[in-house]
Parts: structure tokens; sequence; C-alpha cells
């Protein structure tokens, strides 16, 4: 075997080149890659949506975490999108998905129910748009009528009471049914219904193919109202809350560029709502992503509306609903 020192006890040159290079090869590698123990430690969080304007926070979110890898190294998401609300809160009640975005009403009756869910953050704030038949020129006018709304336990129908209250109809004189959203213009279109009441690109959609025109928007009837919201499984948080920080603290940033409604949330919304420019452009008027607390003033209201017409008698606590702690360190 060839000798490894030479004449003085010391590693020959030859030796210490070799290790030189060895060692170089490893530098490079590890530069060249993340390293192994960063991309074993990721947390893939599955997140369920509608592909609504509710929803964009989620997908500039997204957006985030795959271009900005050395700042989100620990978490990725996956978006899975769904086509009705039954089926996304099933999703979630069951625990196939870390969390969603949706009514904060279905989490809030879940939660009553004794399924563990968490109110991390609003997901937009007013963003409902009352859409009407051309020949409807006022509330009152919908009296006798035929109406939509997503569901029967939603900001919508609070926001339909509101209406009709300020308009002295009384909410019993109309006929009021529950309609997926995508089916709304098309209803609308063929005299189904008389107006209908949604989150976009749904109420859009009549206005720019002239079928229907706007009644009112969510902040003309409640400022600032609540909605949606992103809702998260108890059990994540208990196994990941390194990880539902990091989400919830992210996600409140995309709110922010969300807000600023430039080209690349543009892009974005298109990408997961196949929605024309035109469309999207009026979608985005009257919603608001900069805000996205949700304080127990704005839960105690919600609250009160929904006992006051009979949609929850008894709402869960603020403190155990909301997952205030998330935001505090550790």
């Amino acid at each position: 075997m060839r000798n490894l020192w030479n004449n003085t006890g010391r590693l020959s040159p030859q030796i210490v080149a070799l290790l030189l290079a060895l060692t170089m090869i490893g530098v490079f590698d590890a530069a060249a890659s993340p390293s192994l123990a960063a991309t074993t430690k990721a947390k893939t969080i599955k997140i369920a949506y509608l592909p609504i304007t509710h929803s964009i926070p989620l997908f500039v979110l997204k957006d985030d975490v795959e271009s900005r890898r050395d700042e989100f190294q620990d978490i990725e998401i996956e978006l899975i999108k769904f086509g009705t609300w039954p089926e996304l809160v099933d999703a979630l009640t069951s625990g196939h998905v870390d969390g969603a975005t949706m009514f904060i009403e279905f989490a809030m009756k879940a939660k009553e129910q004794g399924i563990d869910l968490k109110a991390a953050a609003l997901a937009h704030r007013d963003g409902a748009t009352m859409i009407v038949a051309q020949d409807i020129g006022k509330a009152s006018d919908l009296k006798g009528k035929t109406v939509a709304i997503p569901e029967q336990f939603s900001t919508m129908n609070i926001l339909l009471h509101l209406l009709l209250e300020s308009a002295g109809v009384a909410y019993e004189d109309l006929d009021v049914i529950v309609l997926p959203p995508p089916e709304m213009p098309v209803a609308l279109a063929e005299g189904r219904v008389s107006g209908y009441i949604v989150a976009d690109p749904f109420a859009a959609i009549s206005i720019v193919n002239g079928n229907g025109k706007l009644l009112f928007t969510a902040d003309q009837i409640w400022k600032n109202s609540v909605c949606c919201g992103l809702i998260l499984h108890g059990n994540f948080i208990k196994n990941d809350r390194a990880a539902a920080q990091k989400l919830l603290r992210g996600y409140l940033t995309a709110g922010q560029e969300t807000d600023r409604k430039d080209e690349r949330v543009f892009r974005l919304a298109s990408q997961y709502m196949s929605a024309n420019p035109e469309v999207l452009k009026f979608s985005l008027l009257s919603i608001s992503y900069s805000d996205l607390e949700l304080r127990e003033e704005d839960y105690n209201q919600l609250a009160g509306y929904l006992a006051n017409y009979k949609l929850l008698e008894k709402s869960p606590a603020y403190a155990e609903f909301v997952a205030t702690d998330l935001l505090k360190q550790e």
C-alpha cells in the first residue's frame, strides 16, 4: 500500500490536494440543492377552497410559498378545489384536509356539534353582492319573487334579512331558495329567479353579460361584514403548531398583497377561478383583504345576527373558537 505520509511525517502534497478537492465537491453540492433536512421536514398543508374571490389570499399565499423557499422552507401548500360547500365542509370536518376557506357560520355550527375547528383569520371583508333582474328597481320589488342564496347558514342570508328589514319587507314574503353559486347566473338569465346574493365571480357574470344589475353590495348593508374565514382543524394545530403559525403569518401577509389588486393578483385569480378579465375587474371592486383579523366585536355581531334570525341559537365562545394564540411568539 502506498504510504500517505512523506518523510517529514506530514501528509503528502498529493493526498492534501485530493482531500481539498473532495471537500470542495461537497461544498458545491450543498450549495446547488436544498439541504436534505430542510426537504424532509417540510410539512405539506392541505387547504380546501371554492374558486371564488373569497379564496384569493390562498392563491397568493401558495405563490409566495413556492417563490420564497428560503422564507417558507418548512411548509408546502397544497390547494384542493371543491365544487360545493357541503363537499368542502365534509373534507375539513372529517380531517381529510388541514384547513379551508369557508363560511365562518359552518365552522361555528360544527364547533357546537363537538367538531374541533378553529377560525384563524378572515378570508376577506365585505364582497357579497345582490344581483337582480332588470325589472327590479328596489328591494321592495322583490316581494313575492324568488331569490337565491348559496346556503341558509351563510352571511348572504343574513344580508338578505337585513336588506328586507330596511325595505319593510317580510322575509316570508319572498320565495328564498338555495342554489349552488355557479347555477345562479343561469337561473337569473332563464327567469327562474328574480335575484340572488352571492360571492364573485358569480355576481359579476350577470352584470357583464347584461342579464342582471347590481342592487346592493355587502358594505352598504353591513359595513366590514364578516363572511368566510381561514378555518383550521384542531388536530392540525395540535400536531403541527409551528406549521400552523407559519401558515397564518404567511396568510395575513398574502391578504395585504391581495388587497393591492395588481397584475399579479389578477393573474393568480384568473388562473384559479377561470374568470375573464372583465368579470374579475367587477369582482374585486367591493371586497377588501387588508384587515383579516377576526376581532371579538366582529364575531359577537355575527353571533348576534345568527341568534336573531334563528339560524344558530348558541354560538361557541370567541375564546374557544378563534385561534388568537397562533400569532403569539413562543
